[in-house]
């Protein structure tokens, strides 16, 4: 079974600072793109950021600038940097991850980890 294991979320001050991290596990013969997701109450999921294995990245307009992708391919992590956060950044955050899973199926699929929560307030 593929596993995305998500963490980092919290509470933060409007302007400051957060990490997530996000790892993937289990029965993984590769992975071809891993992404961030959020959603607000009463709100559509949108993806935050993406990126592959060629180490192309796509962000939302809304955090160009501000928030970073990167990847740990020895760990099969990937992070987001969120900076100068702002209040309307509150939301459930969620990993994404493109991934053939090993033997017998080699099967692709999107997997999706269980979330984290980040709130942005005074």
């Amino acid at each position: 079974q593929v596993q995305l294991v998500e963490s980092g979320g919290g509470l933060v001050q409007p302007g400051g600072s957060l990490r997530l991290s996000c790892a993937a596990s289990g029965s993984i013969f590769s992975i071809h793109a891993m992404g961030w997701y959020r959603q607000a109450p009463g709100k559509e999921r949108e993806l935050v950021a993406a990126i592959t294995t060629g180490v192309s990245t796509n962000y939302a307009d809304s955090v160009k600038g501000r928030f970073t992708i990167s990847r740990d391919y020895a760990k099969n992590t990937v992070y987001l940097q969120m900076n100068s956060l702002k209040s309307e950044d509150t939301a459930v955050y969620y990993c994404n991850a493109r991934i053939t899973s090993g033997p017998p199926s080699y099967r692709r699929d999107d997997y999706w980890g269980q979330g984290t929560q980040v709130t942005v307030s005074s």
